[in-house]
């Protein structure tokens, strides 16, 4: 347990000191938000680039204490490319097909390392499903979506940095029951390095993450719930990430079927996301986070149990929480093609 509470603590010591200086940076290179739309909850400027500090403290942490392999560094070279991919963002503001062209590449990077999703438990039996060819598309896909998602849900202050340190800390546990310790070791780094930074983020906030820092969440995230629950013994075990990232992951899955079925592009931005629902309910950024977090919590607690029990038992509980999942994006109005009758986006 020693090495899981070094790696914490190291990731989470950077990262409380790196952030300071990643402000200051940020109005050097002119790295500032400035709100230009309805959609920014903020109404003054703020730097941006937090998300440097963040990747500092984790970064140094895994190399410090992760074996020396080449699954190691490629996964230390793609976090760098996404990290350095969001500063340029941060500064430059680069389009969408850049971006994710930087995306593809760095998650190329993490499947030359080895970190792919080559197979999956058979949920129907015994063994194995191997993916084949297969295996290439559905690690880019599940990678850069995860990055994606993660990148959406950072709309109010600490809501993304208190909702990675949920996941990352879910994930940690379900590596442990994997026995996947080294990919224990890389939740602990980012659990420690989001802490580190969100007292600098939380409301309100001094300086923002960024797509530094939200698309290297949610990239280091993705890569890390391949080695520690994706490749997994449990019957279920590819429901286990998809509930311990399921904030990002719901929220961004209920915003394409919403754009779908109001016949607008599924990359035009809304105002139909959780967190603009619960400001449209009269909760405060801070409450409608706490909400968030609770969410988070609930859906990384879910993923615990599925791993640990599996089976039938896991089963049930997997459709509880889907069908809870469901509900409440319903009563909502997270994937109606108008919203709520109480609650419109607009």
């Amino acid at each position: 347990m020693k090495i899981y509470l070094l790696s914490f603590a190291v990731a989470l010591i950077v990262a409380l000191l790196a952030t300071p200086a990643a402000k200051k940076l940020a109005f050097v290179i002119g790295a500032i938000d400035i709100p230009k739309d309805g959609r920014r909850v903020h109404k003054k400027p703020i730097p941006r680039l937090g998300g440097a500090a963040i990747y500092l403290g984790a970064i140094i942490s895994i190399l410090l204490f992760l074996p020396k392999t080449e699954e190691t560094f490629c996964i230390a070279a793609g976090c760098t490319i996404i990290a350095v991919l969001g500063i340029f963002d941060d500064k430059y503001e680069l389009s969408p097909k850049v971006k994710l062209l930087g995306q593809i590449v760095a998650a190329t990077v993490l499947i030359i390392g080895g970190v792919k999703i080559d197979w999956l438990t058979n949920p129907f039996g015994n063994g194995m499903i191997y993916l084949g060819i297969f295996a290439l598309p559905l690690t880019l896909f599940w990678v850069v979506g995860i990055t994606n998602a993660m990148n959406l849900i950072d709309g109010l202050d600490g809501l993304a940095a208190g909702i990675a340190i949920i996941s990352s800390g879910s994930l940690f546990i379900v590596s442990l029951i994997n026995g996947r310790y080294e990919a224990a070791i890389v939740t602990a780094a980012v659990t420690g390095a989001a802490l580190g930074f969100l007292p600098y983020n939380f409301n309100p906030a001094k300086i923002f993450m960024g797509d530094t820092g939200s698309m290297f969440l949610g990239f280091v995230l993705s890569a890390v719930s391949i080695q520690g629950a994706v490749k997994s013994a449990a019957a279920i075990a590819i429901a286990v990430p998809i509930l311990a990232l399921g904030v990002p992951i719901f929220d961004t899955t209920f915003a394409i079927i919403r754009r779908t079925k109001n016949g607008k592009p599924i990359m035009q931005p809304d105002k139909g996301h959780l967190h603009h629902r619960l400001l449209e309910m009269g909760l405060t950024q801070i409450q409608a986070v706490l909400v968030m977090y609770g969410v988070s919590l609930f859906l990384g607690i879910s993923a615990v149990v599925i791993s640990y029990i599996s089976g039938v038992k896991g089963l049930v509980i997997l459709c509880i929480v889907v069908f809870i999942v469901m509900w409440g994006a319903e009563r909502m109005g997270l994937v109606g093609r108008h919203g709520s009758k109480h609650m419109n986006a607009n």
